[in-house]
């Protein structure tokens, strides 16, 4: 990030608008819009000088969407969806790992280092595509809060299994037990965490009236649970969550003056839309640079296991309250299969995996594949699955 200067963002910004428009006009998906146009930038040989890295996706990008995000996701409605969705999310990414994990070792022919990394990484679905498809085809409203309730926290469940996955192979310990007990203190740390953090930011917040004032205190909520649980080696992506789920049910309305949780909102949209615009151009731009030639076998194998482990995930677990107050529709349930997108946090984890790892071009370049399927074949095709979900 460094070498970016301002005539860069601006260039990539006015991109990001162009097809914001074109794809609202022609009804395309603006993920699949923003993806396609950082192709055609790659190809007619445009350098933006920004490269897709972890750093640039965790530390910079990923917070504001996520923290976006969780600000819309009320309190009442999560706890009431709570074992549907931390079912799918836990136990589902859990599932969808192994069956992975296990294809690619198998079929693909890959090690069980990469292909448990690989396994744990993909399992994390993208709650930006997930969130951007929710807003423009207007879904039903429980449909919505499950999808995007779902997509984010499966983010943090993929983000705490991988690390740990890593950790593993490292050679810090590859007990079971410890790696379960490590799974749920990650997770459960980062999401309190996050509520300190956003808790003591919105005690100061409540001593101003200045709107600019709440938005910058929204801001450190944001960016300061993700690193401080990072740097405490718990989860950074459930701290935002957590910070942005307290900020958006219990700051509103409260620690914040109406003028300023108005202006919040507004200003949360905003740093998402810029977000957002970079994540899928840089996704884009990144992918055409990839010899996806190369791998196109294990990336045909790892499409499929993906597909199967995504049903794995949600089709046994909603059946398990299919005689429940929590019970969803055929519908329903076919769109949270179909519409598991994955997207820049798995892209991100894979271009985090180690340098010593054998099948590490390998494991970037089919998850790449992976991205791109999910984009432009599942992206542009559960538009019609919400469009039948609505009558």
């Amino acid at each position: 990030m460094e070498h970016v200067d301002i005539v860069t963002l601006g260039q990539l910004l006015l991109v990001a608008c162009l097809v914001a428009i074109v794809a609202r006009r022609i009804g395309l998906p603006y993920a699949v819009g923003l993806v396609a146009a950082g192709i055609a930038l790659r190809l007619a040989g445009y350098r933006s000088g920004i490269a897709l890295t972890p750093e640039l996706i965790f530390t910079i990008l990923l917070p504001p969407l996520i923290f976006e995000a969780a600000l819309h996701l009320g309190w009442p409605q999560f706890r009431r969806e709570a074992p549907l969705v931390l079912g799918m999310a836990f136990v589902g990414t859990l599932l969808s790992a192994l069956i992975v994990a296990a294809g690619m070792h198998g079929l693909a022919g890959w090690g069980w280092q990469a292909s448990l990394l690989f396994g744990s990484l993909i399992a994390a679905t993208d709650p930006v595509s997930v969130i951007a498809m929710m807003k423009e085809q207007r879904a039903e409203a429980r449909l919505r809060f499950l999808m995007e309730a779902e997509s984010i926290v499966n983010d943090g469940a993929a983000a705490v299994l991988f690390a740990l996955v890593a950790a593993s192979i490292g050679g810090a310990g590859n007990d079971a037990g410890g790696v379960a007990l490590a799974f749920v203190t990650t997770a459960g740390g980062g999401a309190l965490c996050g509520l300190i953090v956003a808790g003591a930011l919105l005690l100061v917040a409540g001593r101003a009236e200045d709107h600019l004032v709440e938005i910058t205190l929204t801001v450190l909520a944001a960016y300061g649970a993700f690193l401080i649980a990072e740097r405490l080696h718990v989860s950074g992506v459930l701290a935002t969550l957590a910070a942005g789920m307290l900020v958006g049910n219990w700051g509103r309305g409260r620690s914040l003056t109406q003028h300023g949780g108005e202006a919040m909102i507004g200003f949360w949209d905003f740093a998402a839309f810029l977000a957002n615009s970079v994540v899928f151009l840089l996704i884009g731009s990144s992918g055409a640079a990839q010899p996806l030639g190369h791998y196109l076998l294990p990336a045909a194998i790892g499409i499929v296991l993906v597909l199967v482990g995504r049903a794995a995930a949600v089709y046994p677990i909603t059946a398990l309250f299919g005689r429940t107050a929590l019970a969803t529709d055929p519908i329903t349930r076919h769109i949270l299969f179909w519409g598991g997108l994955r997207g820049a946090l798995a892209l991100a984890l894979a271009l985090a995996a180690p340098a010593a790892l054998p099948e590490r071009d390998a494991l970037i370049g089919v998850a790449f594949a992976v991205v791109a399927f999910s984009i432009f074949v599942q992206g542009l095709t559960v538009p019609r699955l919400l469009r039948a979900a609505k009558g």
